[in-house]
Parts: C-alpha cells; structure tokens; sequence
C-alpha cells in the first residue's frame, strides 16, 4: 500500500501551478508573436490600383487563337477549348451549345459558369466525378440554361484541374494564408484566373455564334467571389448570380467582392446565401447584399450549410 504525504502535496501543487504558469505564459508570448508576424492585417488599396490590377492586356487578347475540340456532351454540342493567357499560361475549359451552331437562325446568349476552391469546370457538365456525386449541382444550372437557350463556357482556375500545380493543393493556399500571412500566391491566382476570363470574353466575342453584349455569369463558393469581381472590373457582364461566396474581408482587399463592388453599379446581382454557411455567416452575408450598389438585387436565403440543397438551382429560373 501507497502512502501519501499530505503535507508534501501543497508544496507540489504549487510547483505543479508555476509551470503550468510558465507553459501558458511561453503559450501566450508564441501567439502574441505569431499575430504580429504573420497574422493577416487588412490594408488599402486605392481605386485606381485595384482597376490597374485586372486590366487584361486587350491588345494580346483580341489575338487570342481559341483551339476548339468537339467532344461528346449529354446535352447539346459541346466544345473543348484552349487558349493562351497574356502571360503564356496555358487555359483549358469547354463550351457547350443547346443545339449546333452551324445551324442556328441567331446567336446564344451566354452564361459564364464559375466552379469552386479544389473544382474544375467539369462541375459544370457532370453531376459525379470519380464516381462521386457533387455537392454544388451545378450542372443543373448548365442544364436550366441550355433549356432556356444559352451557350455555356467555363474555364480550370488557375491551380485547378489540368491546370493544378502537383506540389500545391488548392487549399494550401488558404492554410498558408491563415497560418502563415501569405495571402499573395492566394489573391495571385482570384486575380489572374479573373483576367483570363476577360481575355476568353474577348476571344468570344468575335464569334458569331455568340452574342457576346449581355452576358451573364453564375458562380459557386469562391467561383460566386470571382463572378462577382468579374462583373465589377468588366462592363460586359450584366448580371451576376452568386452562390454562397465566402466572406473576404479587407485581408485581402484586392479579391473582396466587398471591395469591388462599386464596379457592379446599375448590373444585376442575385445573392444566394446559406444562414448556416461555415465560409459566411447570416450576417456576413447580410452586410454583403446590403454593400451591393444597385437596385436590381435580390437576396434568397437557404436554411443549410454551403453546401446549398440541390433545389436552389429552381430559385435561378426567373435569373435566366
């Protein structure tokens, strides 16, 4: 049997409370040293910069040779295609028509479909992958616009797809830049992809299959946040509808929506958000409709996490 000293135990207790004492107070100093060296502060960027930044080279562009493969498609005609971005990168995507081209009596509208952090454009065309359903269905709305009549065409960010770097996952970037301050290779890619879609706007837009005046652009998750920097730096889109965009703030003011949103003046914007979204609270999302500076908004609300119910595809009818 094991005796305890009772009168040793005070003694050890109080040892016991001075290194605990000693390990939060190391904690405490690490994290305060941790905030001021890497964690993210918000900064300013003025106007002028922030249009400077997604100014695509429009000379290099209206150039711009888009190598077309037809493809096999569940629905309508569908089209691989390739093109040059203004840095050489080399941009891969497909667009799909509601019925074949060479025989229509008019041109399509076009919708501009933007995927999500880790996606690929092929979210837009196929409801699994590696035999897995998605989650953002947005091959419904593919589907929902091909119905109603326009083309569709998206694009592999950059870092996505074919287009992913082997060593970095998409999701890196955002651990690098919550743990590390390194918001740059993140902001680098919103940025650049947002350009190489204004390039391929220009490519289209000599195409006369194409009515390339109004054009629409539907994105998911931090495919809504470059829908709707897109529309904000590119007088061409007019309406935007933007599926559960995360919530950026001025940490990285040059990809915020938020920021760029005096660019969206006088277009259309549908805000679907979800009041249990982990990228976005309710009222993160709330502050977001009401910053929008235009009067043909309109916020639908969806009782789920980011993950919206396939349903919210329904909800898009009246955009389209």
């Amino acid at each position: 049997m094991h005796t305890i000293n009772a009168s040793a135990s005070g003694p050890i207790r109080k040892r016991w409370a001075r290194g605990m004492s000693a390990v939060l107070g190391t904690l405490g100093a690490i994290g305060v040293l941790w905030w001021a060296v890497f964690a993210l502060k918000p900064y300013e960027i003025a106007d002028t910069d922030l249009r400077a930044l997604y100014t695509h080279e429009s000379a290099a562009a209206e150039k711009t040779a888009l190598a077309l493969t037809s493809v096999e498609s569940e629905r309508g005609v569908a089209f691989d295609l390739k093109f040059r971005a203004a840095d050489g990168a080399e941009v891969n995507g497909r667009i799909v028509y509601p019925s074949d081209p060479k025989t229509a009596s008019k041109p399509f509208p076009l919708v501009i479909g933007l995927h999500g952090l880790g996606r690929t454009h092929l979210r837009w065309w196929q409801s699994e992958l590696r035999g897995r359903p998605t989650l953002e269905s947005t091959h419904l709305v593919t589907a929902l616009a091909l119905d109603r009549g326009y083309a569709v065409v998206a694009l592999d960010a950059r870092r996505h797809g074919a287009r992913r770097d082997p060593d970095t996952k998409p999701s890196d970037l955002l651990w690098d830049m919550k743990i590390w301050g390194k918001r740059e290779p993140y902001e680098q890619m919103i940025v650049e992809t947002v350009k190489e879609y204004r390039q391929l706007i220009d490519a289209l837009s000599v195409n006369p299959t194409l009515d390339t005046k109004n054009l629409r652009a539907a994105g998911y998750s931090m495919g809504a946040q470059m829908a709707m920097l897109l529309a904000a730096h590119d007088e061409r889109i007019k309406s935007v509808a933007a599926m559960v965009p995360p919530h950026l703030d001025g940490k990285v003011a040059r990809v915020s929506p938020r920021r760029s949103a005096s660019g969206l003046v006088g277009k259309q914007v549908w805000l679907l958000s979800a009041d249990e979204d982990e990228y976005a609270s309710k009222d993160q999302n709330a502050t977001l409709f009401d910053t929008l500076p235009t009067s043909d908004k309109k916020h639908i609300r969806f009782t789920s996490g980011h993950a919206l119910p396939p349903n919210y595809v329904e909800a898009l009818r009246d955009w389209l």
